[in-house]
């Protein structure tokens, strides 16, 4: 069985290749731009409504890639810091660091055990970092421990309904069955892709309230009417993500 490194080290290799393919080219215009947007669809922060106010808050992004969330925060005021384990994503991100005077620190580390301190954020943020790429088992408690009494974790993933409706094939997009099984549902190693990892929304629930959180909001998102299909993202159809939700916004509270 595969350890938590090795896993991490598979992660890091896709995301050292696709950051030479395609992520350094595009995070330049993900740093330039003024509204946050959410996942494949880019549907604006300003229609979802899911952060409030970030002005003043101390928050982390985990597994932030080149940072380019991290970047629309820190333009709204918030003092983020951005923890990934890819050295040549977080290359990138101070490379436009420099570029645009938007600075904040970058930790490289794993997401699941970065040694900062305990009770340091008010917001913990994943927007598929973190959120789809390290063990939730993991990661979650380690968010938990970030973060101060009545702080909050906001994470995007996945819909599980899109995970269940992947085909075998890889290089298939979500149709309209269900190709594997929800039960027992959680590591998910991919032939190109590295390995993922997926919850049933019941484990979802049971995981984060064992940690310390209660559920705020899950937020469903779909396709807009004129969305057509991402030029690099080819795991789920517009046509298909305009009937049912492709992604999903998780926004929780620690208790107090």
């Amino acid at each position: 069985m595969a350890s938590w490194a090795d896993d991490a080290a598979k992660n890091r290799d896709v995301w050292t290749k696709s950051n030479a393919e395609y992520t350094d080219a595009r995070a330049k215009k993900a740093w330039a731009k003024e509204e946050m947007d959410w996942g494949v669809w880019r549907v604006p922060e300003s229609e979802v409504d899911v952060l409030g106010d970030v002005e003043g808050l101390d928050v982390v992004e985990l597994g932030c890639g080149t940072a380019y969330f991290s970047a629309w925060l820190a333009k709204r005021g918030a003092r983020p810091i951005g923890v990934d384990i890819t050295p040549v994503q977080l290359e990138t991100a101070r490379r436009l660091q420099a570029e645009t005077g938007i600075e904040f620190p970058l930790v490289a580390a794993d997401a699941g055990a970065t040694d900062l301190p305990d009770a340091s954020f008010d917001l913990a943020l994943s927007e598929y970092g973190a959120s789809i790429w390290v063990d939730p088992y993991r990661w979650i408690p380690e968010a938990a421990r970030l973060l101060r009494p009545g702080g909050r974790l906001v994470f995007l993933r996945n819909s599980t309904l899109a995970v269940l409706c992947y085909p075998e094939d890889e290089s298939a997009p979500t149709d309209e069955r269900l190709h594997r099984p929800q039960r027992g549902m959680h590591r998910f190693e991919w032939e190109t892709e590295g390995v993922e990892f997926h919850l049933g929304h019941g484990e979802w629930i049971d995981l984060l309230r064992a940690n310390g959180f209660e559920v705020e909001r899950l937020v469903e998102l779909y396709a807009p009417e004129d969305a057509v299909d991402h030029p690099y993202y080819t795991g789920t159809t517009a046509a298909w993500a305009k009937r049912w939700p492709s992604e999903e916004i998780w926004a929780v509270r620690k208790r107090t």
